[in-house]
């Protein structure tokens, strides 16, 4: 029999400790100037299909938008994304929607931010955030296309338009980064920077047990009755779907300056270890963790312990590339301000220079034409990105995920 599998609130719980949104008194406090902001509005969600795009969309209906247009390459997730729309009824009243499956970045995208008329809100929620997406210079290119490239041609294309704001996710990781992936983010916040258009970003933590994290994939091995395999050296902060939708909503909603909000969390008392998360939901759904000593022991071992209410686990210490021992929101040269927001705090984006502007304008360059040349290697990007991005030292280890269970 198919394992039950506990409702998305309860499992973020587990990784979070909060029943309530961090949001909440924020949302209240400044609801009058997000009415303002999005009620009757036309706006865009890139990468809708997504975790957090539809977190962004649910949070975004409360403020009751005139229109609103998914890009999703997901054709089947922006599907079911409308389908839970017109099946719910937590809104008495949607607004016109319309689902389109095509990718940022490419012709017929841009050709439809020309074409079509002007939103007044775009959200970038398209990303490749995994530090797995950094294993070779294929799937490196792709993840520096939709990070930086992609989102410098759509604030192009915008700039036609008067009058329109961008919000473009970022990550934690662009902070101090260890990875490339968290040095694209990093670099992407640049790349908004040298615009003219008003935007505002968010860096957040994990979202709790979102499509393609390690709590998701918890999930699926409990549905398929395999080991769990988790690092046990990492802490990380966690938030709820609910939070991170509020977040992106609450910035784009609130900020035009190229400020970013950041979580208010604390690191002792917010942070948690993926063994820890492991554990926890074991003991949830009704199993008590057994720790093994390798990945084989644990497979070979799953079909006899899960049968008599235990469940094969293999904790180990982390030594892929990427990878940060620990989060941050932001570093010591950081603006910070802390009380506008009760459960936020805001982070003003340095002035660039004259040279900071240059080396983000050379760095696009080089994405444009590097692609079509295969003399290009990893080394060759990293290199790069260190120009926009001074300081980044990439921690590799030859080992990646993809190398674990």
């Amino acid at each position: 029999m198919p394992l039950s599998i506990l409702p998305l609130k309860s499992l973020e719980t587990l990784a979070t400790d909060r029943n309530e949104s961090l949001l909440t008194n924020d949302l209240t406090k400044y609801q009058d100037i997000l009415s303002s902001s999005y009620q009757g509005r036309r706006i865009a969600i890139i990468g809708a299909a997504g975790s957090i795009g539809s977190a962004v969309l649910t949070e975004l209906l409360r403020y009751e938008p005139s229109e609103v247009v998914l890009f999703d390459l997901n054709e089947n997730g922006l599907v079911e994304v409308v389908r839970e729309l017109r099946s719910s009824n937590i809104y008495q009243k949607l607004p016109t929607i319309e689902a389109i499956p095509i990718g940022m970045g490419t012709i017929e995208f841009l050709r439809y931010f020309s074409e079509q008329p002007k939103f007044d809100i775009v959200f970038n929620m398209a990303a490749l955030k995994h530090v797995r997406s950094e294993k070779n210079v294929y799937s490196l290119i792709r993840m520096l296309d939709t990070n930086c490239l992609f989102v410098s041609d759509l604030m192009e294309r915008m700039a036609e338009h008067k009058g329109i704001k961008f919000f473009s996710v970022s990550s934690d990781k662009a902070v101090n980064p260890a990875s490339l992936m968290g040095a694209s983010k990093l670099a992407m916040e640049r790349v908004m920077a040298i615009s003219e258009i008003p935007y505002a970003t968010a860096r957040f933590a994990n979202v709790a047990f979102s499509e393609g994290s390690l709590p998701h994939g918890f999930l699926r091995r409990l549905q398929k009755g395999q080991p769990l395999s988790a690092p046990n050296d990492i802490l990380r902060y966690f938030i709820s779907h609910e939070e991170a939708g509020q977040l992106c909503v609450l910035a784009a909603g609130t900020m035009d300056k190229g400020e970013t909000l950041v979580p208010r969390l604390d690191p002792v008392r917010n942070t948690r270890r993926f063994d820890d998360i492991a554990a926890r939901l074991l003991r949830a759904h009704g199993y008590e963790p057994v720790e093994c000593y390798s990945e084989e022991e644990a497979r070979a071992s799953a079909a006899e312990l899960i049968a008599s209410g235990r469940w094969p686990c293999f904790f180990s210490a982390s030594d892929t590339s990427g990878e940060k021992p620990y989060e941050e929101f932001y570093d010591e040269t950081s603006q910070v301000e802390d009380e506008r927001f009760e459960a936020v705090k805001v982070v003003s984006p340095p002035a660039l220079s004259l040279e900071d502007r240059y080396a983000v304008e050379r760095f696009l360059t080089y994405l444009r034409t590097a692609k079509n040349d295969p003399m290009q290697t990893v080394d060759d990007y990293a290199a790069e990105l260190a120009h926009v991005v001074p300081g980044f030292r990439h921690i590799r280890t030859g080992r990646t995920l993809d190398q674990k269970m």
